[in-house]
């Protein structure tokens, strides 16, 4: 075979690009890929339209709002985002104008034709209009009415009437001064309003021209400012964000308490590095809890947020890591949780609501003849508390010496209750009826997992044991979700996690006007309307408490909810994992965690 002296010079030219090709293929940094787990599905992307708090953390790392909480600092502590600085407040609390920071882009999308897209005041605007527009149904327009945003509510009325709404309109309470300036005017005196501008989850900007692009889909396209986009989803199995590469110039920068050496350590580790730090989110929903336990034992996952309860004898015995995951070098977490777990009862149901004597009398008994300790020592194996009520550990409302009727298990009372307006069985059945001789049945919507029948038997024991008869009806979360904020279901259980330092704000749930959205009860009491009404007006002071606590009665008294406990949160993390602290409200913390590609398994 005949070669040609020139082949030599080429080929070695070919090896030599080929080296040069795999030694830089060697020294590229390997990707970091942060996994975990969702217990329950996303209902969308869209956060406007968003209550839930599974998609409200995806849309947190994708979407910026202007103000946040710092990541470390304890009591929380809110510090701008978006915005350049904290808002200049008018003396009576009723103008806010904020400074946006130049130089902000959304995350590239078809919608904005190839340019780059600087997130202005006008965006800000456009985001909140979108809440008042009747056509998004959006969960958050009962709170934000209560801000009193003027002209915003003739707005929606306009839209309500034509069926369009008019975001080209320029009203009074909510104007873009300037390219970077926002503006917003107030009815009323409102001393909190800066906490309706922190939570991205929801009040996340976004872009005019992104939402009427896909418009019925935008649930299924986010586009924000944010530190990642949406790079892959397979609805209710998996979905993966990548980093944003618009995003701007941000650093680790926190605040953390003196007393806290976890914080302190992740402080001193991460101050002043670029974020985010990590390439990839990859998020599972998982909805049982022993293939999500397992995944995490075998380095699937690196955060097992919220240890299921059913493990915790086997990770935490007496509350202590186990020595075989501490030799593993898997880190413990384990605090209070800001939120509420509760039953709501239907007040339009025709069995179970209701403002009558008897009607009160049903839902009380119900209330006294649930074993709530059982629930907390059982089920939930001692990782909660007994709920007094529905204020919310780790805010400034709560009081931890507060006692109540939601506390007390009377099984005796209880059915002395029953007896006395007449719930008896009439017909020999062993089951109790209603007054008119129909049967007394209580419909309990659940979700087929392990740890919601876990909790359904305890329902079912406890109200076995007082002769009612209840019928668990299934379904998946978002589906349950939708049934409950349109009046479909008689009662249902669930938990509600704070968005706020202040903690009244849980007082929603009986709020008339939140009924759709936080008050799944449909609860209408006009004394309770108007007490929460003042509540939301008033500076914090002791007044404002005495005014809470009553509220609070009000709710005990009538029993539209039956408020059960408030959690304990385990979180457990590989040893690769750096920065995870779990913050009480703020969702977005994806950005400030890294990861160890030296000690994380390779894929």
């Amino acid at each position: 075979m005949i070669i040609s002296r020139l082949f030599y010079p080429a080929l070695a030219l070919i090896c030599g690009l080929h080296s040069l090709s795999v030694q830089a293929q060697s020294t590229k940094a390997p990707e970091k890929v942060f996994r975990y787990a969702m217990q329950s599905a996303e209902t969308g992307f869209d956060p406007a339209q968003l209550s839930d708090l599974y998609s409200r953390i995806l849309t947190s790392n994708m979407f910026d709002s202007l103000y946040t909480y710092d990541y470390l600092a304890r009591p929380l502590v809110v510090r701008p985002n978006l915005a350049a600085a904290m808002p200049d407040v008018s003396a009576d609390f009723r103008t806010y104008t904020v400074k946006l920071k130049p130089g902000i882009y959304f995350s590239d999308d078809p919608a904005f034709k190839g340019r780059k897209r600087e997130l202005v005041a006008s965006d800000v605007v456009y985001t909140y209009k979108r809440i008042f527009d009747p056509k998004n149904k959006s969960p958050s327009v009962a709170g934000l009415r209560e801000e009193k945003i003027l002209g915003m509510e003739e707005l929606r009325e306009q839209a309500t009437k034509t069926g369009k709404f008019d975001y080209d309109h320029e009203i009074e309470g909510l104007r873009a001064l300037d390219k970077y300036t926002v503006q917003f005017k107030l009815g009323e005196v409102r001393p909190r309003f800066l906490e309706a501008l922190t939570d991205p989850g929801i009040f996340g900007i976004v872009a005019r021209e992104v939402v009427e692009t896909y418009g019925d889909r935008i649930m299924e396209h986010p586009v924000g400012t944010g530190p990642f986009k949406l790079s892959e989803w397979r609805r209710s199995s998996r979905i993966v964000f990548v980093r944003n590469p618009n995003y701007r110039d941000d650093y680790f920068e926190a605040s953390p308490p003196a007393d806290s050496a976890l914080s302190q350590q992740v402080n001193a580790q991460m101050n002043g590095r670029k974020l985010p730090q990590i390439d990839k989110v990859e998020v599972s929903i998982i909805e049982e809890a022993q293939p999500r336990w397992l995944a995490f034992l075998g380095n699937e996952h690196d955060l097992m947020e919220r240890l299921p309860a059913a493990f915790v004898n086997v990770a935490i015995p007496q509350n202590k890591l186990a020595p075989n995951l501490q030799k593993r070098g898997i880190q413990m977490q384990r605090s209070p949780l800001m939120d509420v777990t509760y039953a709501f009862f239907n007040m339009d149901h025709p069995v179970v609501g209701g403002y009558t004597p008897d009607k009160v009398a049903l839902r009380r008994a119900i209330s006294l003849a649930y074993n709530t300790a059982e629930e907390v020592r059982l089920p939930r194996r001692n990782q909660a508390i007994v709920s007094q009520g529905p204020i919310m550990p780790l805010t400034r409302a709560y009081n931890a010496n507060t006692r109540s009727e939601m506390g007390v298990f009377d099984r005796t009372k209880a059915m002395a209750l029953l007896d006395m307006f007449d719930y008896t069985d009439k017909d020999g059945d062993g089951w109790r009826d209603l007054p008119d001789g129909k049967p007394l049945t209580l419909e309990y919507a659940t979700i087929s997992t392990a740890d919601y029948r876990e909790l359904n038997e305890i329902w079912k024991k406890n109200m076995d044991a007082i002769g009612i008869r209840v019928e668990f009806k299934y379904g998946q979360w978002p589906e349950q979700l939708k049934a409950a904020r349109n009046g479909k279901l008689m009662m249902w259980s669930l938990g509600l996690g704070g968005g706020s330092p202040d903690g009244a704000g849980v007082l929603a749930v009986g709020y008339s006007k939140s009924i759709g959205a936080q008050n799944y009860a449909r609860f209408k009491l006009p004394e309770y309307d108007e007490i929460y009404r003042k509540i939301n007006r008033m500076p914090d002071s002791p007044e404002r408490t005495e005014l809470i606590e009553q509220a609070v009665k009000l709710l005990v008294a009538y029993a539209p909810y039956k408020f059960v406990s408030h959690r304990i949160g385990t979180d457990l993390t590989h040893p690769w994992v750096q920065g995870y602290v779990r913050n009480p409200i703020a969702r977005d913390f994806w950005k400030y965690i890294d990861i160890d590609v030296q000690k994380a398994p390779k894929p």
